[in-house]
């Protein structure tokens, strides 16, 4: 189904040292702030232990553009140094094993498509190691420091040509792939990924695996001669398989793939035990529930044999797999129920250890051999930093939000459940405006995440705390169909759209309104792509809603047949429009009822969204038009299904605000 959109906090100043600020009472958060906070990326540890490389990203407000660049920071944390500031960006920063080396992906300068560059800690520019014409998606440093395994895309044959031999008109575009559209791609060609390996020394690569295939996750062996990587291979037309299994092959021109992994599911993130005998990896679920997997963790040996299932019992959903230095523990992140957590469990099994929990969000994590752990995490009140975890307790090495938060009047997220029509427990989050007071009624503004297989959970959310600066009762639940809540919570919904979901809801704005707490006048909803989805089918279902905005949705779901990405998911979940157009019409209801809403709504999206394509929303919009109730079309150019400009970013919380405002608050934008 849907891909939870999860909007990347944008950042861009520096925080003013404590000693010349002048001292201010909290405000409230505004939309503008978006150009304040900066986002810090997952933390990488030197083989050593000593330093800690990590990225920010920050926001030009001048060029309407963002920017990440590499730093570090010590381990006792007193000391942070910026390693680029190239205009380009870096990201994904990685440490040779011997140390000399922080390698990091750039497209600086002249690159088409990202090359990995390296910094000599000893001193000196940083300089491009990699050449290839396709770019790097991801790379590793081979245990010895010699070599990268990278994953790059074939060169486009075009781009191989003298400019004068380079066609100047545009081509037609020729598919010819049963799925032949991705966001943020466009249309998809029979170009692949593919795994090579590079030469520190001669920057030379070395291409390793080949065909029609997409292959990525390499993954280096401890001694160095075999790689494991990800490739979907199976049947005679892999797009129409949700079946990507576990590989190995030589570290070597020509040599063979085997094939480790049998289910009939996807495998995904194979890592090497540290002697070399096992692979340990993350086992999805059956292949039509490709919109509501979860992960299971397994072990098979590295030279083929049969897997065995670790924690099989845990029906959580699990990540970020990494092995213990002496090959007893898998560590991984656990998220569960409105949290994420650093988790650990025997590789022979048995129960699960939760190393570091309470609420708040584990993104990433990283581990030396020296024993030392770093975590990014974040809770409901900040934004992820980098943190030591030592002895049981998080120790801040990086303060990069600190000054904006101390600055802001943020609301209070209180952890609320209750029962659903079934009888089911439904959790969710409701953020109370700062200076909550209990005795008064405040607007309520249900807001959907999308997905639906992603969570509301305790992390910073800026549009949460936006929309509780400005006077409302902030309520996210996890309906059916959300992760944190076993297998069976989130496949609840298959073949069944927008009724359990809907009826989760209304269970949870029934209990805030109980509460005494809620002017049930003023109710708005909305969320962006399955939260837009949601919200169509939310006010096509029920009255009760003033306001509402409909962010990358859609209504009649025969018309994204084909248009969007979701070909596989449509008929092996629903099966071809032809084949059951009773359960296509029903799932289309919104549209199909349009007559019925009297809601408000916004529409938005983004002009080349391949996800949930635009004409989802025109669709609504159109009908809303054409019987005459208050409506709006937002078209962001240029933007795929996550909107990414900074400017149209800000642009549309602040339409947020304008109407909710109108329609709820009798405030005229």
């Amino acid at each position: 189904m849907r891909p939870q959109f999860r909007y990347s906090l944008l950042f861009a100043l520096f925080a003013v040292p404590a000693s010349t600020a002048v001292a201010q009472s909290p405000r409230p958060i505004r939309s503008a702030d978006l150009y304040r906070l900066r986002d810090v990326g997952a933390a990488r540890l030197s083989p050593d232990g000593a330093w800690i490389a990590y990225t920010i990203t920050t926001v030009d407000s001048a060029k309407d553009k963002s920017d990440s660049d590499v730093w570090m920071v010590n381990y006792e944390g007193t000391r942070t140094i910026r390693m680029t500031s190239s205009p380009e960006g870096e990201s994904n920063p990685r440490w040779s094993p011997d140390n000399r080396y922080l390698s990091f992906v750039s497209g600086r300068y002249e690159s088409k498509g990202g090359q990995v560059w390296l910094l000599d800690r000893a001193g000196g520019d940083a300089v491009r190691l990699t050449d290839l014409k396709g770019g790097v998606g991801e790379y590793e440093w081979s245990p010895d420091g010699t070599r990268l395994a990278v994953v790059s895309h074939d060169p486009d044959p075009e781009d191989a040509k003298p400019d004068s031999l380079k066609t100047k008109n545009p081509k037609p575009i020729v598919l010819d792939r049963y799925a032949f559209k991705r966001d943020n791609t466009g249309y998809l060609d029979r170009l692949r990924d593919h795994v090579y390996v590079v030469d520190v020394a001669t920057r030379k690569a070395v291409q390793i695996t080949t065909g029609d295939f997409d292959d990525q996750s390499v993954r280096w062996s401890p001694d160095g001669k075999r790689l494991a990587f990800v490739s979907e291979r199976s049947g005679t037309d892999p797009d129409r398989t949700n079946n990507a299994d576990i590989y190995v092959i030589d570290a070597a021109a020509g040599a063979i793939p085997v094939k480790l992994t049998t289910w009939s599911g996807p495998d995904a993130s194979p890592a090497w035990s540290p002697d070399g005998q096992f692979i340990a990896y993350l086992q999805g679920s059956e292949p039509q529930l490709s919109a509501y997997t979860q992960n299971t963790i397994a072990v098979l040996p590295s030279g083929g044999g049969s897997p065995r299932l670790v924690a099989a019992s845990l029906d959580r959903d699990v990540n970020a797999l990494s092995w213990s230095a002496d090959g007893q523990t898998l560590r991984f992140l656990l998220g569960d129920d409105r949290a994420v957590h650093l988790a650990s469990v025997s590789v022979n099994g048995g129960t699960v250890s939760r190393v570091l929990e309470g609420r708040r969000a584990v993104t990433s994590y990283d581990a030396s051999s020296t024993g030392r752990v770093v975590v990014t995490s974040a809770t409901a009140t900040r934004s992820g930093e980098v943190f030591a975890f030592e002895n049981g307790a998080l120790r801040a090495l990086t303060h990069v939000n600190d000054s904006i938060f101390t600055a802001l009047a943020l609301g209070t997220t209180e952890d609320v459940q209750f029962k659903n029509k079934d009888g089911l427990t439904v959790g969710a989050l409701l953020v109370k405006p700062a200076g909550f007071d209990a005795s008064k009624k405040y607007p309520l503004m249900l807001r959907i995440h999308g997905g639906p297989n992603g969570q509301d959970q305790h992390a910073f959310s800026f549009e949460r705390e936006l929309f509780a600066a400005n006077g409302y009762l902030v309520l996210a639940v996890n309906y059916r169909g959300s992760s944190g809540r076993g297998q069976a919570w989130k496949k609840a919904i298959f073949a069944d759209w927008g009724n359990k979901e809907v009826q989760d809801l209304m269970a949870g704005v029934d209990y805030v309104i109980s509460r005494g707490i809620v002017d049930t006048t003023r109710m708005g909803i909305g969320g962006w792509s399955y939260g837009g989805i949601l919200t169509d089918y939310t006010i096509a279902t029920t009255t009760r809603f003033k306001a509402a905005t409909s962010g990358a949705g859609s209504a009649l779901q025969t018309s994204m047949y084909g248009s969007d990405q979701y070909i596989y998911q449509y008929e092996n979940e629903l099966g071809a429009p032809w084949k059951n157009p009773k359960l296509w019409e029903k799932l289309s209801y919104p549209f199909w009822h349009a007559d019925r809403i009297t809601t408000p709504t916004m529409f938005l999206g983004g002009e080349k969204d391949f996800n949930v394509p635009i004409a989802g929303g025109e669709q609504m919009y159109q009908a809303l038009k054409s019987l005459g109730v208050p409506s709006q079309m937002i078209v962001y150019p240029g933007q795929f299904h996550g909107i990414t400009r900074p400017s149209f970013v800000k642009d549309r919380y602040d339409r947020y605000l304008g109407w909710y405002a109108k329609y709820l608050m009798g405030v005229t934008p």
